[in-house]
C-alpha cells in the first residue's frame, strides 16, 4: 500500500507557472501508473494528466495539452505536474492517484490510492 502526499499548491496569477509534487511512501512509486486529477468547486473530479510506470508514455486532457507536463522520478519516489500559463479555469484541488495498472487510466474507478489534494487558485 502506498501513501501519497501532494504539495506545491497555492495562489498564483494568470500566466504564472506552478509545480506540484506528489511524494509517495510505503511502497515504490515505480510500481504504479500515476495520475493527476482535479476537482473544481461544484464540479466533478476530472482527469488531468497521467504517466505510465516507466515514464515512457504520458497523456493529458485537452484543456492542458501544451501547458502541463507530468513527470516522475522513481528514485525519489515522486511524481510532478509542471503547470505553465495557468488560467483561472485551472483553479481546483489537485489530487495525485496511483493505479496498479501499467497504463495511465483516465477513470477514477481505476485508481487504487489517492492523496488528499492540494489547492491551486489562479487569479485573473
Amino acid at each position: 500500500q502506498v501513501q501519497l502526499v501532494e504539495s506545491g499548491g497555492g495562489l498564483v496569477q494568470a500566466g504564472d507557472p506552478l509545480r506540484l509534487s506528489c511524494s509517495a511512501s510505503g511502497s515504490t512509486v515505480g510500481t504504479y501508473a500515476m495520475v493527476w486529477f482535479r476537482e473544481a468547486s461544484g464540479k466533478e473530479r476530472e482527469f488531468v494528466a497521467g504517466i505510465n510506470r516507466s515514464g515512457g508514455f504520458t497523456r493529458y486532457t485537452d484543456s492542458v495539452k501544451g501547458r502541463f507536463t507530468i513527470s516522475r522520478d522513481n528514485a525519489k519516489n515522486t511524481v510532478y505536474l509542471q503547470m505553465n500559463s495557468l488560467k483561472p479555469e485551472d483553479t481546483a484541488v489537485y489530487y495525485c492517484a496511483a493505479s496498479l495498472r501499467t497504463y495511465a487510466s483516465t477513470a477514477l474507478s481505476n485508481m487504487d490510492f489517492w492523496g488528499k489534494g492540494t489547492l491551486v487558485t489562479v487569479s485573473s
